[in-house]
Formats: C-alpha cells, structure tokens, sequence
C-alpha cells in the first residue's frame, strides 16, 4: 500500500519520540546535571550551556541537561525556520531548569507535529537551509529527516545517561 512521504515522516518521528518517551517518563529532577565523568558539559545555574565554538579534544561527556538544553536549541531554530520566523541565536535558548525541561520538550514535540500535519509532499520538496547553507541545495524533506535522526541520537544518549546514573545507584 502506497504512503506518501509526509506520513511516512510523520510515522517515523511518532516511533522516534515514543523511544524519547520511554526515558523522559523516568526522569528525575537529580538525573539532569549528574556528571558521569570528570570532564563534562552541563548547563550553569543560569540557564547557560557549556560551549565551544570548536569541538574540544576530548569531547566533553555531557550532562542530561545539557543534551535537553541541546535539544531545545536546535528543535527552536528547526521551527523557526519551518514557521518562516527569524531563527533565534543559540545565546537565546536557555534551559528552563530541571521541573520545567520535560514539559518545555513535550511542547516543542507539539509544535513539531503541527508543523508534519500541515506538511504536504510538495512541503518537503521546498528548499531549506537548515540546518545546513543555502548551498547545500536541500529540502524540507531533508531538516524533517534530520530532526527525525538528532532526536533519536539525543534520545539515545539521554537513555544511556539515564541507564548508567540508575545502575550505579544500585
């Protein structure tokens, strides 16, 4: 049975946050900046995430919070550009804390779905410049696939975070 690419896109980003859902549901509010290794990124008291404009060498471990703080960065600008509004600087996202993550990611989920469901596949045959350079010579089709894979890497990395603080506390 043909399907067509929007709900196909759809279908996937539904099976990827359910994964996220799973480890977002165990969180706790004391899993968010446990630092699993000396040398990590975490977000500061302020809302501010460790930042390098040149990936250091070692890469730092980061923090649950800095991977939703991360997340909520790029997910912010992905609809901003969908939306067709100035996308914001990364110096404007700051992260909301750890009571207010869970329900700042749920709310970008459902502005991500509004911007699938109104997705037609001429939609994701338009150009899109993010988030790589207009030169590039990518669709919208590409940013819906690569949201679709960042959240599932970033997912992924929360679990294990969540997983490896849940061990050690056994």
């Amino acid at each position: 049975m043909p399907v067509s690419r929007s709900a196909l896109s759809r279908w996937q980003f539904d099976l990827t946050w359910s994964l996220f859902e799973y480890h977002l549901a165990e969180l706790k509010p004391e899993d968010f900046r446990w630092e699993p290794a000396e040398l990590c990124w975490t977000v500061r008291p302020d809302g501010r995430p460790d930042w390098a404009d040149t990936e250091p060498d070692p890469v730092p471990v980061p923090t649950i919070a800095w991977l939703t703080w991360h997340i909520g960065w790029w997910w912010s600008v992905a609809l901003d550009h969908a939306n067709g509004r100035t996308p914001r600087e990364r110096e404007e996202i700051t992260w909301p804390g750890e009571d207010d993550t869970i329900a700042w990611l749920r709310g970008l989920r459902e502005q991500w779905l509004a911007v699938l469901d109104r997705s037609t596949d001429t939609d994701l045959d338009a150009p899109s410049a993010y988030p790589w350079d207009a030169e590039a010579g990518l669709t919208f089709a590409h940013t819906v696939t690569w949201v679709n894979s960042e959240l599932m890497k970033n997912a992924a990395e929360i679990g294990q975070l969540r997983l490896l603080r849940g061990a050690r506390r056994s």
